[in-house]
């Protein structure tokens, strides 16, 4: 039987907590895994020695890796997503404290660092453990203050357009799955092309400890990591990796409310 608008907006009462955590953490997961290559090719084009265009970034993954190596640190994703989605309707401050450290390992494995070949959850506890070896427990923060400084704007931007574009394109708040797509995939790409300048300041960030130049390694955080992208790229810099950046967003929204809404029903029905 076809789910009723209010099966789709909302649970019955009798569906507790534990159905929502459960509904946010497989969207999340979701979301993240089906667009993790642009993902990964952001990444290497917020690195300050990659290039900068998102061709030249492509075919120089593709030609060092092959195209199945865009897929490096997906299991750190997994692993942190769907935790970090679960909390993230309690708290963004406690979902990020939660998905910052797998997310620094994810991009230590897109940019290559843990070595050839290395992919799986395997290649994720032994990135964790290399990197907590040589720089401490403090590697996996020292962009948290970054996350934090990119979630809160980037949620403010996402919800208030979307509630806009909602508005505009259906004014008498019927149910119409195409608007929640088009005004989730608007309102994704706003936010994420907001949000891009401190991207860029948290991968430097996130990756300092695989590079071999002084300059990176010395960054000690967000105010370091701007002033370093002003010095070497000006005001482009900041926007590296942002058509990959608002690419990802766009369906990644748009994928992450489908499968919300439609997990929540299906674990409530189960």
């Amino acid at each position: 039987m076809a789910a009723t608008v209010d099966e789709y907006e909302g649970l019955p009462p009798s569906a507790g907590p534990l159905t929502h955590m459960a509904a946010g953490a497989l969207a999340g997961i979701s979301e993240h895994v089906v667009m993790y290559p642009l993902d990964s090719l952001k990444t290497r084009m917020q690195v300050l020695s990659a290039p900068a265009n998102a061709v030249q970034a492509l075919r120089r993954a593709l030609s060092a890796d092959k195209a199945r190596q865009l897929w490096r640190g997906v299991w750190s994703v997994i692993l942190g997503a769907g935790p970090a989605h679960a909390v993230i309707l309690a708290a963004t401050i406690a979902a990020d404290a939660l998905m910052n450290p797998f997310d620094v390992v994810k991009q230590r494995l897109q940019i290559g660092a843990a070595g050839p070949g290395a992919s799986g959850a395997p290649a994720v506890l032994r990135t964790f453990r290399r990197i907590y070896a040589a720089e401490g427990l403090s590697a996996f923060y020292v962009s948290y203050p970054t996350t934090l400084a990119i979630s809160i704007p980037y949620n403010a931007v996402q919800f208030s357009v979307y509630e806009q574009v909602k508005q505009w394109l259906n004014p008498t708040d019927a149910y119409s799955p195409a608007t929640h797509i088009i005004s989730g995939g608007v309102a994704g790409a706003a936010a994420a092309a907001l949000t891009t300048p401190l991207d860029v300041a948290k991968t430097v960030l996130q990756t300092r400890g695989a590079s071999q130049d002084p300059q990176v390694r010395a960054v000690r955080g967000m105010a370091d990591a701007i002033g370093l992208i002003w010095r070497r790229d000006g005001l482009r810099g900041f926007s590296r990796g942002l058509a990959p950046r608002v690419l990802t967003a766009i369906p990644s929204t748009a994928i992450c409310w489908m499968s919300y809404e439609f997990f929540k029903v299906a674990i409530h029905t189960a």
